[in-house]
């Protein structure tokens, strides 16, 4: 089958991958332009194009589609069908009417459960329990079109995004080559329609959803830590500064160690653990803080950053 392919992060390599190994042909990848990272903000191309000029394909960066007439660039390949994993765009109804038998989408989540950017991120977030990848043919509309296959995966209790992510993106891998391989049988890629009754959405997080409310329960904060782990990163206020919280487990009330015997407010640096970290009361218990990122520092062992004289015993994080 004749393929192009559009992506752009970590999380569409497997899936390419795969596919270079497969019966089937990648004719051109589509993927976003280069963009500063780092610290010195260099202009540095997605993955998918690295992996692509590796690989000896050409490759396009359109900065954008909608008013273009690239949809005619990539209909001048021919292709049987578009391959799309984490491109970051919709794509417009031009594009989508491009190939012969349409476009297939890799998406991380169990469809139509958690429609949108972020959907491992708000996975976790939210406490889910399991998860799992989508594969479903595109429509006009935001991950709802049919359903083509998917898998489920348990949580574990120490995934954070990018651990789930990475082993979504191999099963969602699978899963297509599963797809193209049905499609170019029985030369169609037909699926079942979406229960919309039953859909959530996960919108792309901003910097502001790190921000940790200490009032909530032990195991919302947990979740929130790991699934905002590594972007935007869980954090708290240090009067006008920031304190980055990157590692954090549950502790037993018996396991506390806390100076004093009035009762800490939520958020309040109730106790320290030798050894371990920092111990800050939640809505219904405490929460050993293991690592952290002080305001202008590298991330450092919690423990440490109180020997520093960074965080001390009575400190209200807010």
């Amino acid at each position: 089958m004749r393929l192009i392919f559009m992506g752009s992060p970590k999380f569409a390599i497997p899936s390419m991958e795969r596919l270079l190994e497969s019966k089937h042909k990648i004719e051109a990848v589509v993927t976003q332009p280069a963009k500063p990272a780092g610290r010195g903000q260099k202009l540095t191309p997605t993955p998918v194009k690295e992996l692509a000029l590796k690989a000896g394909l050409p490759v396009f960066e359109p900065e954008k589609l909608k008013g273009t007439d690239f949809h005619e660039t990539m209909a001048g390949f021919k292709p049987d069908a578009l391959a799309v994993v984490a491109y970051g765009k919709i794509l417009r109804p031009e594009v989508l009417h491009v190939p012969r038998l349409g476009s297939v989408n890799v998406h991380a989540s169990l469809l139509p459960k958690y429609r949108g950017a972020a959907p491992v991120q708000w996975a976790i977030i939210r406490g889910e329990r399991k998860t799992g990848v989508t594969v479903m043919k595109l429509d006009e509309g935001m991950d709802t079109g049919d359903i083509l296959e998917s898998a489920e995966l348990e949580i574990l209790e120490d995934d954070d995004a990018e651990s789930l992510s990475n082993a979504l993106a191999v099963m969602g891998a699978d899963l297509l080559i599963q797809v193209l391989d049905r499609a170019e049988e029985r030369d169609a890629i037909a699926g079942r329609p979406q229960d919309d009754s039953q859909a959530s959405y996960a919108p792309m997080l901003k910097k502001e959803d790190g921000h940790i409310d200490w009032s909530r329960r032990c195991e919302d904060i947990l979740c929130h830590v790991r699934g905002a782990s590594p972007w935007p990163g869980a954090f708290s206020f240090l009067g006008d500064k920031t304190l980055g919280v990157r590692r954090a487990e549950r502790l037993a009330p018996h396991e506390a160690p806390l100076a004093g015997d009035r009762q800490p407010e939520p958020g309040e640096i109730a106790g320290v653990l030798k050894g371990g970290g920092v111990i800050v009361r939640a809505a219904d218990g405490y929460l050993l803080l293991t690592r952290v990122q002080p305001p202008g520092k590298r991330e450092m062992g919690a423990f440490d950053c109180f020997n520093g004289g960074l965080l001390r015993i009575g400190q209200r994080l807010t």
